[in-house]
């Protein structure tokens, strides 16, 4: 199961949010670049980079940041946030990015992001998921859509998409533990399927728990941030 420490970034600082709340905004560190470095030298090798301001906006703003990480790190780094054309698309993989995440504008425009997927390539994307009771939600998760999670990934997976992460936003940033059984059940409804859960995840219990769901990948932010969880435990399950 792939470790995927997450930065969160507004106005260039790494954050974290509660439920997706930016009046409830935590600073963790002035200096993004510097987090990413103490994942590297603890042997991560992944990261999931979140633009939001770019988010808030509508258009890919911390570009810069990616940039840097990127250029003095080894990272596999995907990035996501303010996607919303084809260019923003370019951008962030001419900036550094192995993969490009995107999640609202799969929902609301699917013939766009379509196009996006044939003429850059599936395989360049990341594809998020957010879900209460088992429906998208899109738009910093204000909306509620009838969308049910698995028809949503079996459309895609049909269009080449191979991954995809999934957040129950009403664990997000509340370290109250993951949604296991729907991560459970997304697994086993696709077994070929590249998961990655996300949200909720508390403590080294939790991140065993995924484990055994057989995810491929778990993104974990402020249980890291907090010290609820050690990079070093990490790393040991890796190995």
């Amino acid at each position: 199961m792939e470790i995927i420490p997450a930065i969160d970034i507004i106005d260039g600082k790494c954050v974290r949010l509660t439920h997706g709340d930016f009046n409830q905004k935590k600073i963790y560190n002035e200096n993004p670049l510097e987090v990413a470095k103490e994942f590297e030298d603890a042997g991560i090798r992944r990261l999931h980079l979140v633009d939001l301001d770019g988010a808030k906006a509508g258009v890919v703003k911390n570009w810069k940041v990616l940039e840097s990480i990127a250029g003095k790190t080894s990272l596999v780094i995907d990035f996501g946030g303010g996607v919303k054309t084809e260019k923003d698309v370019r951008i962030v993989l001419d900036s550094g990015a192995v993969f490009v995440t995107v999640g609202s504008i799969a929902v609301k425009d699917e013939p766009l992001f379509s196009s996006w997927l044939s003429a850059i390539g599936a395989e360049k994307f990341l594809l998020g998921a957010d879900v209460k009771d088992e429906k998208i939600t899109v738009s910093g998760w204000l909306e509620q859509t009838d969308i049910w999670i698995y028809d949503f990934i079996e459309s895609y997976q049909a269009k080449g998409i191979t991954r995809i992460f999934c957040t129950d936003v009403s664990k997000d940033g509340a370290m109250e533990g993951p949604s296991l059984v729907l991560y459970k059940n997304i697994v086993e409804r696709f077994p070929k399927l590249h998961f990655i859960a996300s949200g909720g995840v508390s403590n080294m219990d939790d991140v065993y728990a995924l484990e055994e769901t057989e995810c491929s990948g778990v993104i974990i932010g402020k249980a890291i941030y907090e010290g609820k969880i050690l990079l070093k435990d990490l790393v040991k399950l890796k190995q």
